[in-house]
């Protein structure tokens, strides 16, 4: 199990972060899509500059988490702030990512909306879906549908699906990610079921909807095995 990446997303405030600098955390996440866990840019770059502070052996990657931008959008953050990885949480087709991954220079993970559990989807309909990505993407994440903000429901979908993805993903070298309602209770569940490359929570590591130290602490040590 401690070989599997973390990233905790949603950050919000210094002060959590300052807490978090002596976790081995791999990515955090910064929302810049509507959601009550968005942050302005002025806020993102802060906390970026914050992770130069990191205590741990590795500096955790910026991740900025987008739904459906524009070029115009992205210009506008990238210019200000330094994000390692641009999450694409939409329906962003692969000229788009493309493009993304050309004019900025950073990895692009890809969402797949994981809509229930009657998805009948064959793995050659999900490589018909996802092969023009391949050589455009760094990573797949799959995550709950949401059809209000695209993702951070807190749910979890129905993760026999998985296995499709992981065939596709594996058989393209990419690291597949799983989010959707993680928490410190079930992350230890999925990942010796489906050993994914990186689980990825929000909402699960948050009490009264404000990110919590404690379990984010016993979310990273599950998933690493500390």
């Amino acid at each position: 199990m401690g070989s599997t990446l973390v990233k905790i997303c949603g950050l919000q405030g210094v002060e959590v972060l300052k807490y978090m600098n002596n976790l081995p955390v791999d990515y955090i996440g910064f929302v810049f899509a509507t959601s009550r866990r968005q942050v302005s840019i002025e806020t993102a770059a802060l906390l970026v500059a914050q992770l130069s502070q990191w205590q741990n052996e590795t500096t955790p990657e910026s991740v900025g988490v987008f739904v459906n931008p524009t070029m115009e959008q992205l210009s506008e953050v990238m210019d200000r702030v330094s994000l390692d990885v641009i999450q694409l949480h939409g329906q962003e087709k692969p000229e788009f990512c493309r493009e993304v991954k050309q004019t900025f220079g950073a990895k692009i993970f890809k969402v797949i909306q994981i809509q229930g559990t009657d998805d009948t989807s064959t793995e050659s309909d999900i490589e018909t879906a996802l092969q023009e990505y391949e050589g455009v993407i760094d990573a797949v994440l799959l995550d709950t549908f949401d059809p209000v903000h695209g993702g951070g429901s807190g749910k979890t979908f129905a993760w026999e699906q998985i296995r499709r993805y992981q065939v596709w993903s594996h058989s393209k070298g990419l690291p597949l990610w799983i989010a959707g309602g993680l928490d410190p209770n079930n992350v230890e569940e999925l990942l010796e079921r489906y050993h994914p490359d990186g689980v990825d929570v929000s909402s699960g590591v948050e009490s009264n909807g404000i990110k919590d130290i404690d379990k984010i602490r016993a979310f990273v040590e599950r998933v690493k095995g500390l």
